[in-house]
């Protein structure tokens, strides 16, 4: 059995954060564990606003040592981090236990706002960790944050901003156009490994409910490296994974919708099984 573990937030509704990595994990077949580095809510009374309860230093290294050293990881996904003890102790233990099977989701900001959540933390997740991942999967505003650029809005701005990421030390940068890339009619990402583009590309879906997209495609990345996939057939297996998910997403309320990511189980994404 594939053993992986998520380090990233509780989404209170479901829909994202480590929610959504568990259910993807167990759709792609492998073990999934998870390490709650904050809860994130959300209030029905007052147009579904969020907030955010980091979790102790203390608690989240005790979970970090039950994983690594009590079961066991092949490939780490991280997710929302929410405080700098959360940074240090991701980074602290991915060197110490040496997982080469690391896939770094920048959570910056929560879906529907503008504004990083902590400038200052976002440096230090490009500092301490950047260095550390096999692939990096920022939006559009998060590779904005991490490399600087401003309005991200073309095909070769993405491509601009994976070279810049790339130089600050991960193997891999999948940059997440999607549906948020103007006046396109597919949904297109970036794959950059230092040398060669390559254009990811399915279809657009234009969908309300893409509540946990985002760390739903991190989780599925992470879970074909911990199968042996390489790097580029975990990322296009993702895509596709997503896609299908997105293709029977659902509202939950009158705010938010996830994907389905067992909608996987009417395709044949995964051949015979």
């Amino acid at each position: 059995m594939f053993k992986v573990l998520t380090i990233a937030g509780s989404d209170a509704s479901g829909g994202a954060g480590l929610e959504a990595d568990l259910k993807t994990f167990e759709e792609y077949g492998v073990y999934g564990m998870a390490a709650v580095t904050v809860i994130a809510t959300m209030d029905p009374d007052n147009t579904w606003a969020h907030a955010v309860f980091p979790t102790t230093e203390t608690a989240l290294r005790a979970q970090l040592e039950t994983a690594f050293k009590g079961v066991g990881v092949n490939a780490v996904k991280s997710g929302m981090l929410g405080s700098f003890d959360a940074v240090a102790l991701t980074a602290e233990y991915l060197r110490t236990y040496s997982v080469p099977a690391y896939v770094l989701d920048p959570v910056m900001v929560c879906k529907g706002a503008k504004e990083a959540l902590n400038p200052a933390l976002n440096s230090a997740i490009a500092d301490e960790l950047l260095p550390l991942a096999q692939v990096v999967t920022p939006n559009l505003f998060e590779a904005e944050q991490l490399s600087g650029l401003a309005d991200i809005s073309t095909i070769d701005q993405m491509k601009e901003a994976a070279q810049i990421i790339f130089k600050k030390g991960v193997q891999y940068v999948f940059i997440k156009g999607g549906a948020k890339l103007p006046h396109q009619t597919r949904a297109i990402d970036i794959l950059f490994d230092g040398t060669q583009f390559d254009i990811v590309e399915d279809e657009l879906l234009r969908s309300s409910w893409t509540h946990g997209a985002g760390c739903t495609v991190s989780a599925a990345i992470t879970a074909g490296l911990a199968r042996g996939l390489p790097v580029r057939e975990a990322v296009f297996l993702a895509k596709k994974f997503i896609t299908t998910s997105l293709r029977g997403s659902f509202a939950l309320n009158q705010w938010v919708g996830p994907g389905n990511p067992s909608g996987w189980r009417n395709d044949t994404l995964f051949g015979s099984r």
